[in-house]
């Protein structure tokens, strides 16, 4: 350790991962939230989160706190931004920097889950949590939504088989807003790299419905993506 520096106050630094999961049961947009176990700000709801290490980025950070919830490896994740309001913390001046994420609900361990006290929670109906995290979340939800509009990250949020309807309900919920069903489905099947296959879906469709996949190879060569 050296001493350079040492006249000016350290500031603690921390990551919060915003973890968004699509439920087909009931096509609503849901985040990871739980009840903090620390002080301050014990027992109020929050994202998941923790103190940057010594030896590690930022961003090795953020992988292993969202690891070590959700046990998942390559999940999409971006940097949301930085907040420091001075008062933001009652604890210590931290400044924290949020990650947003983006998984299937059905691939996330229900052990797991239940090991860390968190709840998937209708991002419609987000209680109020410790801290500056609503704004946190208000943030990546802008950002997600104007990614989905120009890259084909929603898929993370399907399983590899989905339907139209499927797909349609995804943007909507992300969105916040209803899509005009032919004019949705004109424009993805005029994308080559959303491709239907021979199988049914008879589960959420009583009379059947055509189970289409996203493909990541024909996608790179075309990239000409926009919803």
């Amino acid at each position: 350790m050296t001493t350079f520096y040492s006249e000016f106050q350290k500031v603690l630094l921390s990551v919060d991962c915003i973890i968004f999961g699509f439920d087909l049961s009931d096509s609503k947009l849901k985040i990871l939230i739980g009840k903090r176990n620390m002080d301050p700000g014990r027992g109020e709801w929050s994202l998941y989160g923790g103190f940057v290490r010594g030896d590690e980025s930022l961003d090795e950070s953020a992988d292993r706190t969202l690891r070590e919830l959700t046990g998942m490896h390559d999940v999409f994740m971006r940097q949301v931004g930085a907040f420091g309001n001075l008062d933001r913390d009652p604890g210590e001046r931290v400044v924290s920097v949020a990650y947003y994420a983006l998984i299937n609900v059905k691939d996330y361990d229900e052990k797991l889950r239940q090991k860390h006290g968190v709840e998937w929670v209708n991002i419609e109906k987000i209680p109020q949590m410790y801290s500056d995290h609503n704004i946190m979340v208000s943030r990546a939800r802008k950002l997600m939504r104007q990614k989905m509009k120009t890259e084909p990250v929603g898929f993370e949020l399907l399983p590899d088989l989905f339907t139209l309807t499927q797909l349609q309900r995804l943007y909507e919920a992300v969105g916040g807003e209803t899509l005009d069903k032919r004019n949705f489905r004109k424009r993805i099947k005029e994308m080559d790299f959303i491709e239907k296959t021979e199988l049914i879906d008879k589960v959420s469709s009583k009379r059947g419905a055509a189970l289409y996949r996203f493909n990541k190879k024909a996608f790179t060569e075309d990239k000409n993506f926009k919803l």
